[in-house]
């Protein structure tokens, strides 16, 4: 009888020791897989509207992951504590007025704390006012056509990834799929409205690290804005199915300083060539 009073404790104990483990294990591992593989969030961007898309995001994120923890962490307490194994009676109950509250006011004040940030968002994306450059992008299958409505610049953006790396007789380089012939050269530090159409079905113009992704439909204009932090070249893809070549639809994006891009503006409407100055 001792013997089996001894074995009995020494499980108990053994018993306690993974209850606190797991419970600890839980707490520990579930926020650092969020760093495990950083490879795959949302990119932090370069415009003030990516960066507000991300940090809204990492907040959503984090509140779900707290969430995870409370509520897991009290499955598995209640699991383990409170099995049949160890004679436990479930308790008989039907309603308890201060747990329906709780767990009807708790979640009504999750949303109101994510609802003010992504309100805010939702209104700075959409304030299109007082831009410095509009340009207007029309999608077609399967290309882009930008036009730059206050220096009378148009042009069309293609695929340029070579044919035999389409047809998989050459190696493929760091941006297949993602090389334009004509990219859309922006200055940094400007506010820029894009005007969004489609020449035929409906595309999605999207760059990630600009913060924007909006659909070009027939006879619709949709809009945006980007002030571009940083210089460098950004790029995205057609994020709608459009037809057979829907994935040759590649955007990029250069952004450059005012000065560059004063010289590239005149390039291309050939006041260098005619020697002509403003």
């Amino acid at each position: 009888m001792r013997l089996i009073k001894k074995d009995s404790i020494d499980m108990d104990h053994v018993k306690r020791f993974f209850l606190v483990f797991f419970i600890f294990l839980n707490f520990l591992v579930t926020p650092g897989l969020a760093f495990a593989a950083w490879q795959t969030n949302m990119p932090i961007g370069v415009t003030p509207i990516s960066h507000a898309i991300y940090h809204l995001h990492m907040l959503v994120f984090w509140i779900c992951v707290g969430i995870a923890v409370v509520v897991f962490s009290i499955m598995i307490y209640s699991l383990i504590r409170h099995r049949k194994s160890r004679g436990v009676q479930a308790a008989q109950f039907h309603e308890h007025f201060a747990l329906e509250v709780a767990w009807a006011i708790v979640p009504f004040i999750i949303l109101i704390v994510i609802a003010i940030p992504a309100t805010r968002t939702l209104i700075k994306m959409n304030d299109n006012s007082d831009p410095e450059l509009t340009i207007k992008v029309t999608g077609y299958q399967w290309r882009w056509r930008y036009a730059y409505l206050d220096q009378g610049i148009d042009f069309f953006s293609n695929l340029s990834t070579p044919t035999q790396e389409l047809q998989n007789l050459a190696k493929k380089n760091q941006w297949y799929l993602l090389e334009v012939d004509h990219p859309l050269v922006v200055p940094i530090h400007k506010k820029i409205r894009f005007l969004f159409t489609s020449n035929d079905v409906i595309h999605s113009w999207w760059v990630p690290t600009l913060g924007i992704k909006r659909d070009t439909i027939p006879g619709f204009i949709n809009e945006a804005w980007a002030k571009i932090d940083t210089q460098g070249i950004y790029r995205g893809q057609c994020a709608e199915l459009c037809g057979t070549n829907h994935a040759f639809m590649p955007i990029v994006v250069k952004a450059v300083n005012e000065k560059d891009f004063n010289l590239w503006a005149k390039q291309q409407s050939g006041e260098l060539l005619h020697g002509t100055s403003t």
